[in-house]
């Protein structure tokens, strides 16, 4: 997982898929953030929780410490190519998402983005 500050409105996930190079997905920070409390998202990226069962939690730690009996992050992804369905444990994703908020806080990222280099981008 990746967040920076010149683009604060997305986070970038990367996932090792049996290729040589991983897949890069980016989204909404604010999707993330969402489904993390509830289902959300619509088409190529749904993000929501469930309750992490004991065997789920068994070896778990690729993007932090699981809790048992705590909350998974259920992300599924689609495009053209295929549909992929991972799992992370949501306290793990929360910490990420803090972490973010110190960089660039919530409601604040437009004080981020240079709108006039932007705009220029697009229009040439």
């Amino acid at each position: 997982m990746h967040y920076s500050g010149s683009d604060p409105y997305a986070v970038r996930m990367a996932f090792h898929v049996g290729t040589d190079e991983p897949v890069e997905w980016i989204f909404a920070r604010d999707l993330l953030a969402a489904g993390i409390e509830s289902r959300q998202g619509e088409g190529d990226v749904q993000v929501w929780p469930s309750p992490m069962s004991c065997a789920e939690t068994d070896g778990l730690d690729v993007t932090g410490p699981a809790e048992p009996g705590g909350k998974v992050l259920n992300i599924e992804l689609s495009s053209p190519f295929g549909q992929a369905h991972f799992e992370a444990p949501a306290q793990a994703m929360s910490a990420f998402l803090q972490r973010t908020y110190q960089i660039v806080p919530a409601g604040k990222e437009s004080r981020f983005i240079d709108i006039e280099t932007e705009l220029n981008d697009l229009l040439r």
